[in-house]
């Protein structure tokens, strides 16, 4: 059950990415760097990030390496998401590889990530403007590192160790 929810959030997070930028770029018909305020905390800006995270590694000849690296680690974040025997890693590692499966398929498709969320409090920013991947990546990050403070029941010593 635990497996199963954790891949079943891997395809949510990846449908709700892959859904609310093809809004953004076929419904909304936003342009690159044009604003679409939605709320007082929260405009639309469509920006095409061509590196990885912060833009770094931007480049054309870099495109299918990062997609393939990114791939990777996705295929890793699967292994860990089966392993896990923790229901806070299994929802947090489910959350980042649907995120960058999103991610890797903006990447292979568009040559760059779709960013278009910028959040503020009237003058003051948040200095990058991302994506519903990007946030479930960093969301699931967090709940990893809450959950490497939680305490683990004990291990018992390996009494074959010399």
């Amino acid at each position: 059950m635990r497996r199963l929810a954790g891949f079943a959030l891997v395809v949510l997070i990846l449908a709700v990415d892959q859904g609310s930028k093809y809004a953004i770029l076929h419904m909304l018909h936003l342009q690159s760097g044009q604003l679409l305020v939605v709320l007082p905390v929260l405009n639309f800006v469509l920006v095409w990030n061509h590196g990885i995270t912060f833009g770094m590694f931007a480049g054309t000849a870099s495109r299918v390496l990062l997609a393939a690296g990114a791939s990777l680690v996705v295929l890793a974040l699967f292994a860990w998401l089966w392993r896990t025997p923790y229901w806070l890693v299994t929802i947090a590692v489910g959350g980042i590889a649907g995120g960058a499966i999103g991610n890797v398929i903006d990447r292979l498709r568009y040559g760059a990530v779709v960013d278009f969320i910028q959040v503020h409090a009237g003058g003051l920013y948040y200095p990058w403007i991302f994506n519903i991947g990007d946030s479930a990546i960093v969301c699931g990050v967090i709940a990893l590192m809450v959950e490497s403070l939680l305490p683990k029941p004990p291990v018992a010593a390996n009494r074959g160790e010399g």
